[in-house]
């Protein structure tokens, strides 16, 4: 079939398997030239089929040569439909794994689950024996608790007050305002259920009640902070109360794994295009003219620069800098102060008019689209493609 974008708000509903291909042999190719010195050898990402979660997957496999397994909730094909963009990323890692000599399987399904964190444990214990290295890189919005059951859902609200201030429809270029009312307390607590570190603790425990760690363990979960500009909707809001508790749980980590020396980090890292932060009001403005600073500047990256750079420059350097909280940085770039000032002094002049000049609406759409394998150079999108993709090591 011949496959096009079709998009509702910031979904797209369609996502094209030749152009996933191409954006993982991309990154495939990035990481391969900068390998990573005593690199992981056996890991485990949760949340292994997009954004910064697959670039964790390529890296350990292409810097390192790493086998992996990842864990994801994607949407298979069926003949005239295409699967989600995940399903192409995942079937399209494995395929070049194989080539490349690399152990690499996959398990699809609910990450929140006992029986997928069951599942998991034996094929480890199976094939693996045991892992040094595991990624929390979950973006799900709901979230069944496997013990009460109870589903929970998380909202992008703040805290205390209504917020108001500008966004940008990406699709229309359009620059409005915006107000978000407050959430409840029961809000806070449910974001915090979805969002927070519970469940990674519990990946870690279980793995480690099956002596399934190694000695020199780590495992790493995906944070971000953000300029002021944002804090009100995201770190002062309910995904920051979420995300405090994830970068708690990773001191409460850190001690359950002192008998075997093991290590839990929290990243925080930049802000990018991923199908999480294009739901997020007022960030689409924001990426937009941070991306026009930091490309002005030489200092961009995606999802797998800022990957690559973790694994170099952090986690596998011969010592991990933290932050005054005990997180790692690789947000640093952003965050400069020069950078953060000139990102500010645009914002008041950002408009639907001056947008195209003052940022790079144009990097965002294009960032957007190539999530879902659309607007990658070099792909043929009149081409009839077949949209029933197999993932060669799906369990």
């Amino acid at each position: 079939m011949i496959i096009e974008p079709r998009t509702r708000g910031f979904i797209c509903l369609t996502a094209h398997p030749t152009g996933c291909e191409k954006n993982v042999i991309t990154q495939i190719e990035y990481a391969k030239a900068r390998p990573v010195s005593n690199g992981p050898k056996n890991v485990l990402v949760i949340g292994a089929s997009t954004g910064f979660g697959l670039a964790s997957r390529i890296t350990s496999a292409f810097g390192s040569g790493a086998s992996t397994i990842g864990v994801f909730f994607e949407k298979e094909p069926s003949e005239g439909k295409t699967a989600s963009p995940g399903w192409y990323n995942s079937a399209a890692f494995e395929v070049e794994a194989n080539k490349a000599g690399l152990y690499a399987k996959s398990i699809n399904g609910d990450a929140f689950s006992d029986e997928i964190k069951a599942q998991t444990a034996a094929l480890i214990k199976k094939d693996l024996g045991k892992i040094d290295l595991v990624i929390y890189s979950l973006a799900s919005p709901v979230r069944k608790h496997p013990k009460t059951e109870v589903l929970h859902k998380s909202v992008l609200k703040p805290i205390g007050g209504v917020f108001t201030d500008k966004t940008v429809d990406f699709h229309t270029g359009e620059v409005k305002e915006i107000s978000i009312d407050p959430c409840t307390q029961e809000d806070i607590e449910n974001t915090v259920a979805v969002m927070g570190g519970e469940d990674w603790q519990m990946w870690i425990d279980e793995l480690k009640a099956q002596d399934l760690l190694t000695n020199d363990f780590k495992t790493v979960a995906y944070s971000y902070i953000g300029p002021s500009l944002t804090e009100a909707v995201y770190r002062k809001g309910t995904i920051g109360r979420a995300k405090d508790h994830l970068e708690a749980t990773a001191f409460k980590i850190t001690d359950s794994l002192k008998s075997i020396g093991g290590q839990a980090y929290v990243s925080v890292n930049k802000a990018l295009v991923t199908q999480a932060s294009s739901a997020i009001p007022v960030i689409p403005l924001y990426i937009s003219l941070l991306y026009k600073v930091m490309k002005e500047e030489g200092i961009h990256e995606g999802c797998i620069e800022q990957i690559v750079r973790l694994f170099n420059d952090r986690l596998y350097a011969k010592e991990t800098p933290l932050d005054e909280a005990g997180r790692i940085r690789i947000d640093d770039w952003e965050m400069r102060d020069d950078i953060q000032a000139k990102v500010l002094a645009l914002w008041p002049q950002a408009t639907t008019e001056t947008l195209p000049k003052l940022g790079d609406l144009k990097g965002y759409e294009e960032d957007f689209f190539n999530l879902f394998g659309f607007k990658v150079p070099g792909v043929d999108y009149s081409a009839d493609v077949n949209e029933v993709v197999e993932i060669p090591g799906l369990q």
